[in-house]
């Protein structure tokens, strides 16, 4: 079952991401609107579309979080992998991306203090590396 969702997932989220798939929403809401008149604007009219967009949307909620989790998960082990790989990388940072949002932080700040930046929460790192070219 959990590689079908994932095959699925994968599929929805990349289609869901071409422009294709815009004009086939597109398309959808345009009909609506103009099928307002043949309903008189009713109630169940608009029901219909507030129902079936909030139907899609939970659903691909659900889909492209599956696809972003792959993703991530496969840039990690890249990541790692490259850490690994080289002579004179700290194995220690490899997996840290389980670790809480303090940790990480602290791990953050501790790094940009190493590189030289006295006040880490003002994160100029971007600024300093561009002045050295």
């Amino acid at each position: 079952m959990s590689g079908v969702f994932e095959r699925f997932a994968q599929a929805v989220a990349g289609w869901a991401g071409r422009p294709s798939a815009f004009a086939f929403a597109f398309l959808i809401v345009f009909g609506w609107g103009l099928s307002g008149p043949v309903f008189a604007w009713s109630d169940t009219w608009q029901l219909v579309i507030n129902t079936g967009t909030t139907i899609v949307t939970f659903l691909m909620v659900f889909l492209i979080q599956n696809a972003q989790n792959r993703d991530a998960a496969a840039i990690q082990a890249k990541l790692d992998e490259l850490i690994r790989a080289l002579d004179t990388g700290r194995n220690e940072f490899i997996g840290i991306e389980h670790l809480g949002e303090k940790d990480l932080i602290a791990i953050r700040d501790k790094l940009e203090r190493e590189c030289g930046r006295e006040m880490p929460e003002r994160h100029e790192g971007m600024g300093r590396l561009l002045r050295r070219r």
